[in-house]
């Protein structure tokens, strides 16, 4: 039986929650790639990787352009979110001033993903080591 890729973003990939939203800004490390921010942060209990998408209102002040850029955010990261490690957490937040075509939003997001899993393989022992309450020791 062939092995297929299941394209889907389903709500447990979807960023949802206040409270993880707030920490990711706050307590995260995020990097930029023009024309997108990343905040991130490892969640090494999750069974997936869970993003978010935002884009300013100050930049794009339609409605309609700011539902665009985050459909395209979100389709060019679930075709490519096989790239992304479990237990992560992360949010694109479009940075650009114009209206992107969807090919530079795919090559950005990929790029982003690459430099997410290089800085989670080099971050990975210590940050699930504290995180993981499995390897804590009982007195």
């Amino acid at each position: 039986m062939e092995n297929k890729l299941r394209y889907r973003l389903n709500k447990k990939q979807k960023l949802k929650s206040r409270k993880d939203i707030e920490a990711i800004f706050a307590t995260g490390k995020s990097f930029t790639a023009f024309p997108l921010r990343v905040n991130w942060i490892a969640a090494p209990l999750e069974k997936y990787a869970v993003v978010g998408v935002g884009v300013s209102s100050r930049n794009f002040k339609k409605a309609v352009d700011r539902n665009r850029i985050k459909r395209i955010l979100r389709e060019a990261y679930r075709l490519q979110q096989h790239e992304a490690p479990a237990g992560l957490k992360v949010f694109f937040m479009y940075t650009g001033r114009e209206l992107p075509a969807y090919e530079d939003v795919y090559k950005s997001v990929g790029k982003c993903l690459r430099h997410l899993v290089k800085n989670i393989k080099h971050s990975q022992p210590q940050d699930f080591k504290e995180d993981n309450p499995q390897t804590d020791e009982k007195n």
